[in-house]
């Protein structure tokens, strides 16, 4: 991840991903996906993009078309603390600790932790699905409170 430069993308790029966006849009649900491309020399190619590679080109025209840099990174790939605390968006003593805990699986290299991706994505999943799940418990014991917090009156 480190050896990635993540720009932002221009004001151009924001309108061409957005342009794209609605184009590609029309094929989400398709198995396969036959494009005609041309690059700036005028080479033309036809190539056939899989169903699940036209929704990850989906996911990154859309991020794109808000401005936003996007970072691909395999889910096998070996993190370095710091990377995977910038990910959780954490302090890296925060995640070290984490580790200590046994909180996510590590392995050493030399006096180096380093985590897999996967192990941290299932971590934010499960500490996102628990606050989710919190936030239901607070707002139905203010609902039962009558603390005013009447989701049925929006």
């Amino acid at each position: 991840m480190a050896s990635n430069v993540v720009q932002l993308p221009t004001a151009q790029d924001v309108e061409e991903a957005k342009r794209s966006s609605r184009a590609l849009a029309k094929y989400a649900s398709a198995d396969r996906v036959q494009l005609s491309i041309k690059g700036s020399n005028n080479e033309k190619d036809e190539i056939v993009l899989p169903g699940p590679v036209v929704q990850l080109l989906l996911n990154i025209l859309a991020e794109m078309s808000r401005g936003n840099a996007i970072s691909i990174m395999p889910i096998h790939a070996e993190l370095t603390t710091q990377e995977a605390a910038t990910f959780l968006n954490v302090s890296r003593p925060f995640f070290v600790k984490l580790l200590e805990n046994h909180q996510l699986p590590f392995r050493k290299v030399g006096s180096h932790r380093r985590v897999l991706a996967k192990d941290v994505m299932d971590y934010k999943s499960s500490i996102d699905k628990q606050r989710c799940d919190s936030l239901d418990e607070l707002a139905a014991v203010s609902q039962k409170l009558g603390m005013g917090y009447d989701l049925d009156s929006e």
